[in-house]
């Protein structure tokens, strides 16, 4: 299994392979063009009430996940296609927070490599 995390301001590129935007909320200032986006997958974003009250605090960040994946725990099925997917071709998460370490794509990547994929 093979995914890579990016955030949408990011130049896409070819090697990124299936870019699949995994946010509520489109990133602000870029085009659905220049984002490059193949797929969006909002249903697998952590719900608006979670994501405004984590903030992208790190301090949050173990409860975020434990609140995340609980959502995630609700919604498999559409967890289990992204993981069809990957198994096909290089899939890259792309995000739109300027946080690079606590956002949803690095955790909904935790949450496939460990409980579904």
């Amino acid at each position: 299994m093979q995914i890579a995390i990016k955030r949408a301001y990011d130049k896409p590129s070819a090697a990124d392979g299936h870019r699949i935007l995994i946010d509520r909320i489109w990133p602000r200032g870029i085009s659905k063009k220049d984002a490059a986006i193949d797929e969006w997958v909002k249903d697998l974003a952590p719900s608006s009430q979670l994501r405004k009250w984590f903030g992208h605090q790190p301090e949050k960040w173990p409860e975020f996940k434990k609140r995340y994946f609980k959502e995630l725990d609700s919604n498999k099925e559409q967890a289990q296609a992204i993981c069809r997917t990957v198994k096909k071709q290089h899939v890259t998460f792309v995000y739109g927070a300027r946080e690079e370490r606590f956002n949803n794509a690095v955790a909904l990547k935790e949450y496939l490599e460990k409980k579904v994929c």
